[in-house]
């Protein structure tokens, strides 16, 4: 090749980096421009040289920048805010949401957050970020926040997302607790939170020590009584159900289906589903076998409600496709299909928030539930309220031990 020719050759290669050079210099907002993509150009693939080469320190140990937390800490104040917005808050002083929020907050989250009168885990202590101590720091966030962030957590932290998103009444209830964390003195706390092992001084159980060793039962029950009393109870408060005296097969049924998730709870499915299947049946026979208690309170409704509630109950809404409750609950002589709870004598504000969770689609359980929802979804409010009244007022009676197959009442509305 000739000296021309190679000059030629060259000059034709360095014509675009001339251009580029030209275009450069043309103007000042060219080259701050250029300056800039040729910055983050430089950065970019810098970081992606450190990551590749493994020299990013991940260990919890390192902590972060304080430039990183504040970072990190002010970028999710300012999604929670905005993404938070719009929701509307209920009333939150109702003490029984108090106490359902305190069962969880003992099993799910005093570890992480600590408690009055509790400490964090020393091990989640050198976590990154470190999971803050609640009881301070509960006034910084407004209800709906809260809800935001027990609802769907917060990433590349510790903080799941609730089990159960369709179940916000739980939500709710974590919610109204927290409202209460701040200024709870330590002996109401394990009051709420324990129950009567408050008296003992019994610690707290996570699901997986909840698993058996020798006896089937064990710790299990001593943790399921928490929220449910020793005698099947509930605690009376109506936060938690009866369980006493209701039958096997609707008790074992029931946990095998917060087990699989069938039934929306964020509060039960991760206590059921850290159990095996032998301590499921042992701890739905020993509920079956407790004497029902006796309940002194009662409902506070009319007697005209009640009468209403009753005449629900006998007859239901024929012209609205709901049948009659007593077919399946009671009360009545006649033999009833074991796999239907027997609700005389149950919580009112328990039976209406499950009769709220038909109508909306949001409580599962055992392939009976079809029925319940059909039912629920063409009862008015106040149709609601009579009958969880009427059935609060009932005594309550032990289920007999029975073992017919099931009948389906909604086939005599389609027929």
């Amino acid at each position: 090749m000739s000296f021309r020719s190679a000059r030629s050759l060259l000059c034709r290669v360095s014509m675009p980096l001339r251009c580029w050079l030209r275009w450069l210099t043309g103007g000042s907002w060219r080259r701050v421009a250029a300056g800039i993509m040729l910055l983050a150009g430089l950065a970019g693939a810098g970081g992606f040289l450190l990551i590749s080469l493994g020299l990013v320190s991940i260990s919890a140990s390192s902590g972060h920048w304080k430039a990183t937390g504040w970072m990190l800490h002010y970028a999710m104040r300012r999604a929670v805010s905005t993404q938070s917005m719009g929701i509307k808050v209920p009333p939150l002083d109702d003490p029984v949401l108090v106490l359902k929020g305190a069962g969880h907050y003992e099993t799910g989250c005093v570890f992480c957050h600590g408690a009055p009168g509790r400490e964090r885990s020393l091990i989640v202590r050198q976590m990154t970020p470190e999971p803050p101590f609640l009881p301070p720091r509960i006034e910084r966030w407004k209800p709906r926040e809260l809800f935001w962030i027990v609802k769907h957590g917060v990433k590349f932290t510790a903080m799941p997302a609730w089990p159960a998103t369709k179940r916000e009444d739980e939500v709710w209830a974590m919610v109204a607790f927290l409202q209460a964390l701040p200024e709870m003195p330590a002996e109401r706390y394990q009051r709420l939170a324990l129950g009567e092992r408050a008296r003992a001084g019994s610690k707290a159980l996570t699901p997986d020590s909840q698993r058996p060793l020798q006896d089937p039962l064990g710790p299990v029950l001593d943790n399921c009584n928490r929220c449910h009393a020793a005698d099947g109870g509930g605690r009376g408060e109506g936060a938690f159900p009866r369980l006493a005296g209701q039958s096997q097969a609707y008790l074992l049924g029931t946990l095998q289906a917060y087990a699989g998730g069938k039934r929306h709870s964020g509060i039960m499915q991760p206590i059921a589903a850290g159990l095996e299947p032998p301590v499921l049946t042992a701890l739905a026979k020993h509920y079956a076998e407790l004497p029902v208690p006796v309940r002194a309170d009662k409902p506070d409704a009319s007697a005209a409600a009640l009468k209403r509630g009753r005449a629900l109950a006998e007859r239901g809404v024929p012209e609205r496709g709901v049948p009659s409750c007593v077919h399946c609950h009671g009360p009545k002589r006649s033999p009833r299909n074991p796999m239907y709870p027997d609700i005389a004598g149950q919580y009112s504000a328990y039976l209406k928030l499950q009769l709220e969770l038909f109508t909306a689609g949001k409580r599962g359980g055992s392939e009976y539930a079809h029925v319940m929802h059909s039912a629920a979804q063409r009862l008015k409010p106040e149709q609601m309220q009579e009958l969880a009244d009427y059935y609060a007022s009932l005594p309550a009676k032990a289920s007999p031990a029975l073992a017919e197959a099931p009948d389906d009442p909604s086939s005599s509305q389609r027929r």
